[in-house]
């Protein structure tokens, strides 16, 4: 029997880049099949979030962003731009926002496709990994979305004739995930048990081999 794993993974989400590889290893090693469900960053559905956020959240969530890529043996580095563009003094999100959208849209897709998983991977590398400055510029996330098996211009055109419809199905995505058991990505749900973060991935892994999952 395929177990299956409902992932709700954002594009600005560090720890969602951490633990995208693994997930792929799951498929790849074991009866697993990962449900990508894309979501809108919590700053674009909640702007305040972070701007009434006690300050050492912040500082502490930048340090172990560091941390936890070291500790996987994963390049990092704040993405440039970043993915929500932010006013990093005042930690508030102005309301046009130019990447963000494009990159839900083209994650949910590609997730509709079945080409999810690697999508995020490539893409997210591309973001998060420090190895490209201006990731959103040239043709970064064409080359990254080739890797993946897609062509970028045909789904830039798709999500242009279709954005209603993709937007709708992020905002059922969103919803989904609270009923999931958490707001925060990654979060992967199995079984109807919630497993919020990258470093609970050890936890699903073995509760989906405590469940009868078998080795590929």
């Amino acid at each position: 029997m395929t177990h299956s794993v409902d992932l709700y993974w954002s594009f600005r989400s560090p720890y969602s880049y951490l633990v995208t590889p693994r997930l792929i290893e799951l498929e790849r090693d074991w009866d697993a099949r990962v449900q990508v469900k894309v979501v809108t960053p919590i700053a674009v559905r909640q702007p305040e979030f972070f701007a009434n956020s006690d300050p050492l959240w912040f500082s502490y969530f930048m340090r172990d962003c560091h941390r936890s890529a070291e500790f996987v043996g994963m390049p990092f580095r704040w993405a440039r731009p970043d993915p929500v563009v932010m006013d990093m003094a005042t930690r508030t999100y102005p309301k046009d926002q130019p990447y963000i959208h494009r990159l839900c849209r083209l994650g949910q897709l590609a997730a509709e496709r079945g080409k999810g998983l690697p999508f995020l991977k490539e893409i997210s590398h591309t973001i998060w990994s420090g190895e490209i400055d201006m990731w959103h510029e040239g043709e970064h996330l064409a080359e990254a979305a080739a890797r993946a098996g897609c062509d970028l211009a045909e789904m830039d055109a798709a999500i242009l004739a279709e954005e209603d419809r993709l937007d709708e199905a992020l905002l059922r995505n969103e919803a989904d995930q609270r009923t999931g058991g958490h707001y925060g990505v990654p979060l992967m749900v199995y079984d109807d048990e919630p497993f919020f973060g990258q470093d609970r991935f050890d936890q699903l892994l073995w509760r989906m081999r405590q469940k009868g999952m078998q080795a590929r």
